[in-house]
């Protein structure tokens, strides 16, 4: 063995770790989405207190990149994430995780569920579990809290009088707490989407497992600008796995769409597909192609493969410069 290879590794030599940016604190579900992505681990997590910020962090070079929620399987898109992401430039989806949403109750060290009348929770998880609460504690009142981690931390902290709280998991792995119930959740196939987006990149090539994320506005108010706008998609077998608007804010009945589309950027069939919307929309903003996080494979029908998009290409090439057509 050479002495260069027995030379110890200096500061400079050791790779750069990476920030990442969540929401915290520590026990979140974005935590949790975060742990899902293998390039994260060992590196810098970074808990910020809401959306905006993480996302600033990326756009101001404080992390690499921010996990954040986008889309619920029971309340639907997250509003403020998708406006952010239509609103703040040079940020790109690269990657999609889902988080199952589970709820437990838990109580300060020693407690019971008979010790529980009060009950600290979101209002969002509240309400997905108030059948499991109606059931089990038909007598208990509600405080409402910021957010899921703080209706637990309140009780560690004291400053609620909440006799327990509804919180993710996660926190038991963090903070000693009492697990008073679990699995309270009212919908046990409730799962929360989560993306990870970091500055503006070249998406990663395609793996026929994609989706394609963009926020596109109608050119203006008239019969069928939808459908027109959905015809770009439609005519080229694309399928959308979400179509949800956004007011735009400048005027009453002014609309964004937030748009997920089966397949890649690089697909024949979604980049003409991007082009005819670009050719349609007077704003187009494209947020990236990557893997899916169920990993389901893309069908479509032949029609649409990326073979008969070249072939027509090349057809329309050689009418162009008078090439003789095949008999």
């Amino acid at each position: 063995m050479t002495a260069d290879r027995l030379a110890p590794v200096t500061p400079d030599d050791a790779p750069t770790r990476r920030t990442y940016s969540y929401l915290g604190p520590a026990g979140t579900f974005t935590e949790a989405a975060l742990a899902q992505v293998p390039e994260a681990r060992a590196q810098e997590w970074r808990p910020v207190r809401n959306v905006g910020e993480a996302l600033a962090d990326v756009t101001e070079g404080r992390s690499d990149a921010a996990m954040i929620a986008i889309e619920n399987s029971v309340d639907g898109g997250v509003s403020t994430a998708q406006d952010a992401l239509a609103t703040v430039p040079g940020l790109r989806i690269v990657g999609e995780y889902l988080v199952p949403v589970e709820f437990v109750l838990v109580g300060r060290p020693g407690a019971t569920l008979d010790d529980v009348s009060l009950v600290a929770a979101h209002p969002v998880a509240y309400a997905q579990c108030l059948q499991w609460l109606s059931r089990t504690l038909p007598a208990h009142a509600h405080i409402p809290a910021a957010s899921n981690v703080a209706s637990a931390m309140s009780l560690i902290d004291g400053s609620s009088d909440a006799d327990a709280a509804i919180a993710p998991p996660g926190i038991l792995e963090h903070h000693e707490l009492e697990l008073l119930a679990s699995a309270i959740g009212d919908n046990p196939n409730a799962v929360t989407r989560f993306v990870l987006v970091s500055r503006t990149v070249a998406p990663p090539p395609p793996t026929g497992a994609d989706k394609t994320s963009l926020i596109a506005e109608l050119p203006d108010d008239h019969p069928g600008a939808l459908l027109e706008m959905l015809e770009q998609f439609a005519t080229r077998g694309i399928n959308l796995s979400l179509l949800a608007s956004r007011p735009i804010g400048d005027a009453l009945g002014r609309y964004r769409f937030v748009i997920d589309a089966d397949g890649h950027i690089e697909d024949e069939r979604m980049a003409d597909a991007l082009l005819g919307l670009r050719r349609f929309s007077p704003k187009v903003v494209f947020l990236g192609s990557y893997p899916r996080a169920d990993r389901a494979v893309v069908h479509y029908p032949d029609r649409y493969s990326d073979d008969v998009f070249v072939e027509a290409r090349d057809w329309l090439r050689g009418l162009l410069s008078g090439e003789p057509e095949e008999a």
